[in-house]
């Protein structure tokens, strides 16, 4: 085991934490949330009649933002209570089970059951266990990091896979019209259907002091495009002006991230967002995001067709794997 599991040192932590889970002052969220105010992250109606108001919308959100949530997506709240409810049950299983299923040592890929994610600066901790697994194309399937207990969790994760399409489609196909490209391009340059959909199952268990440890430190994600399906305990945060404000929680709402590499295709037309998550005292919160990703050996760079003399790259081109590399060991891109 790489580290003793966050579930294990929640459960003897009574009143403190250990000292590696402590955050500097500039980072603990007692500090640094602002509380109270609404800062009016775009929630969207994607069903609603006037196509060209949600495309403006979902646009001017990715420009501004780099995050909003779609309501009414055309995903049932039924295909979504089950993905959460098996994930919660995974995660309830003895610590032997789930142990079954950890990401091998000094595996390239994410995949697996684990605790740390990327190089950790000062040798701080998030306060999360992880579970990580593709869920499409079914050529980038590893089934031996599904569970196979609960019984229908992969039932569970198909379905959700399978009714992911439509929405990805149409935020693709959005975005793309959005940087005044044909409708197909964006999704094309990102690998088109070999694009790769990988779940992270995010467990944050219970926190003896929620006010000095985070779930996960302030990032961006290196995905395209990120859809979140959060639990009903609050924890979302999102930057603003050097501040951290609460993204509030919307019952069967999908929190959409826009990623690195889409900042990068877009030539920094789209924001890439930064946000963390915050821990409770009391109950355990989980996150349920699908990361879309290029394949690993595609080359990402600035859209030819957005690099001019007067707007030149203002990014590198390089391989989605290398970039990956890059971000989760610190090295400077």
């Amino acid at each position: 085991m790489e580290l003793e599991r966050v579930q294990g040192v929640a459960f003897t932590s009574e009143d403190t934490i250990p000292e590696a889970f402590i955050r500097p002052e500039n980072e603990q969220p007692a500090l640094t949330t602002v509380h109270g105010i609404d800062i009016g992250v775009p929630v969207i109606d994607v069903s609603d009649a006037d196509e060209e108001k949600v495309n403006r919308l979902i646009i001017d959100a990715s420009q501004k933002w780099g995050m909003f949530q779609v309501i009414n997506h055309g995903i049932t709240n039924e295909v979504i209570k089950k993905l959460q409810k098996v994930g919660k049950e995974f995660f309830e299983l003895p610590q032997g089970e789930k142990e079954v299923y950890a990401k091998p040592p000094g595996a390239e890929s994410m995949e697996g059951y684990g605790t740390v994610l990327q190089k950790e600066i000062e040798g701080k901790r998030a306060w999360v266990d992880h579970l990580f697994h593709r869920i499409w194309p079914p050529s980038a399937i590893n089934y031996n990091f599904w569970p196979k207990n609960p019984p229908s969790y992969r039932e569970a994760n198909e379905e959700y896979a399978k009714h992911l399409h439509g929405i990805v489609n149409r935020l693709f196909k959005t975005l793309s019209l959005g940087l005044g490209l044909e409708e197909n391009e964006l999704k094309e340059a990102m690998g088109g259907e070999k694009i790769e959909y990988l779940l992270k199952i995010n467990y944050y268990p219970p926190c003896p002091r929620p006010d000095l440890a985070l779930g996960v430190a302030a990032h961006t994600d290196m995905s395209c495009i990120t859809i979140l399906v959060p639990n009903d305990v609050q924890g979302l945060q999102a930057s603003k002006d050097q501040n951290w404000y609460d993204v509030r929680y919307i019952p069967n709402a999908l929190v959409i991230h826009i990623g690195d590499q889409i900042e990068i295709l877009s030539n920094g037309k789209y924001k890439s967002v930064l946000h963390r998550t915050t821990v409770n005292k009391e109950k355990a919160r989980m996150s349920w995001p699908v990361f879309l990703e290029p394949p690993s050996e595609l080359v990402i760079g600035p859209h030819p067709k957005l690099v001019t003399e007067n707007n030149p790259a203002k990014y590198k081109t390089e391989k989605y794997s290398d970039y990956c590399y890059c971000k989760l060991n610190k090295v400077p891109q």
